[in-house]
């Protein structure tokens, strides 16, 4: 696999000295030090000096030549990426959000019903997006049941399509 994977993104300034607040993508907040520098979208590389978890999935960070407060508010809305060779390879069963984009999304027939666009989380749980050829975006809830097939190298998923019921669709 290839490309960059979103680990984190600045979501404003914590005090005067330049730390920052950022919302963490990984499964534990301490994981994003382990990584070296991290980079924006523009090749920036951003160097973490300090690390604290704060709330669930944030942390209070601070970065190399990041002194002011001014400077940390300048950051807001930076997304954080990490080389995605630089990550470990996933355990069996296991995968990165990152390696499903542009999979094939394929209902139990074989028949190609979209692409997987990304993979949301709104609070309740993770969303899978499959944008169609049509144009149009279907969201689904991103379970075992709903996608219970997922073959990264042979480049599809699985999606279960629920039955469309156009013949009945008044409430009994």
């Amino acid at each position: 696999m290839t490309g960059d994977v979103l680990l984190a993104a600045v979501i404003g300034a914590q005090g005067l000295g330049g730390a920052v607040k950022a919302k963490i993508f990984t499964e534990v907040p301490e994981a994003l030090t382990r990584y070296g520098a991290l980079h924006d979208k523009d090749g920036r590389r951003f160097e973490i000096t300090a690390f604290r978890s704060g709330k669930p999935g944030e942390a209070v960070m601070s970065f190399q030549g990041v002194t002011s407060r001014a400077a940390a508010e300048a950051l807001k809305g930076t997304q954080l990426f990490i080389a995605r060779e630089a990550l470990p390879a996933p355990g069996q069963e296991e995968f990165y959000h990152a390696d499903l984009i542009g999979l094939e999304a394929q209902d139990r027939e074989g028949r190609v019903i979209g692409k997987v666009a990304a993979i949301h989380n709104y609070g309740a749980g993770d969303v899978i997006e499959i944008a169609r050829p049509d144009g149009d975006s279907v969201l689904l809830a991103f379970t075992r049941e709903t996608v219970p097939l997922i073959e990264i190298a042979a480049g599809h998923i699985v999606v279960a399509v629920p039955e469309d019921d156009e013949d009945n669709d008044h409430v009994e």
